[in-house]
């Protein structure tokens, strides 16, 4: 009957050992899933993030676009612009060196009806 009575703590003993076990078992996969479920959160909050600057660098790159083409539009206007200026000053150079030679011409050929005019009496 000891024996029995022995037999019978040990394995009263094991069976509270393995309860324990057991007990410290499911408290650590608890912890796993709370530590799961809260780095889940962070994921899910930083996904959000991740979509709205998306969506922001989107809205940028449309902007930018836009932008860049207006730019250079306006880029070859200011262009046309140069070339129109460029052409019309070195018209009006032209205008005036031929003014000048007209002029030089003028005087020359004033001078020479001066010096064959006939003298006064």
């Amino acid at each position: 009957a000891a024996n029995l009575f022995i037999t019978a703590s040990i394995m009263a003993q094991q069976g509270a050992t393995l309860q324990n076990y057991n007990n410290d078992l499911v408290k650590c996969i608890e912890e796993l899933k709370e530590k799961r479920e809260e780095l889940n959160r962070v994921i899910q909050k930083e996904e959000e993030e991740k979509a709205r600057i998306q969506k922001d660098m989107n809205i940028l790159q449309e902007r930018l676009a836009r932008l860049s083409e207006s730019l250079q539009r306006k880029v070859n206007s200011r262009n046309e612009y140069d070339k129109t200026i460029m052409e019309t000053e070195a018209a009006y150079m032209k205008i005036l060196e031929s003014s000048q030679t007209l002029l030089h011409v003028l005087k020359r050929e004033s001078n020479n009806l001066a010096k064959k005019k006939p003298p006064t009496v």
